[in-house]
């Protein structure tokens, strides 16, 4: 892995603390303000969303084994999934990992028989916006999030 690139393992609840940090560092990259209770009940839900056969989560590793990536999936409808959680530490953007996640979580569906996949993002990510362009997806929407953050979201979708 000294090519930069990380290790895609599946996850549970256990690194959802991990995943936070992750996340927390982006947040301080992007100079939003940190309130998980509101921003993360998914990763803090006393029944963690992302398992098997609803759900699914990964992480990315680094050579000393600390997540730098992640990305969640969740079936939301009979024949549709929903991703969250795509992250990725700033160093590893551009390499192709957060592509590697993306198609690790779109196989996933693929197998669970989903049909399309749906995925909102705060307008503010423009370098993933790119990603999900790249890998076929289609804005479609928006929507406005009354948090801590004053949140403007793009939806994007695309066939699986």
């Amino acid at each position: 892995m000294g090519d930069g690139a990380i290790r895609i393992e599946r996850a549970g609840a256990a690194e959802a603390a991990d995943v936070m940090a992750l996340i927390h560092r982006v947040f301080d990259e992007y100079g939003f303000i940190w309130d998980p209770e509101e921003e993360f009940w998914d990763l803090l839900a006393e029944e963690f969303p992302y398992l098997e056969p609803r759900g699914a989560l990964w992480v990315g590793r680094d050579a000393e084994g600390v997540v730098v990536g992640s990305i969640a999936a969740e079936l939301v409808s009979g024949d549709a999934v929903e991703l969250h959680r795509l992250y990725l530490d700033a160093r590893l953007r551009g390499a192709g990992q957060g592509r590697r996640l993306m198609l690790t979580a779109l196989e996933w569906a693929r197998e669970a028989g989903c049909e399309r996949a749906v995925l909102w993002s705060d307008t503010r990510f423009a370098e993933a916006h790119r990603l999900y362009d790249r890998l076929g997806f289609v804005r479609s929407g928006e929507r406005e999030l009354e948090d801590v953050n004053e949140t403007t979201e793009f939806c994007f979708e695309r066939g699986i």
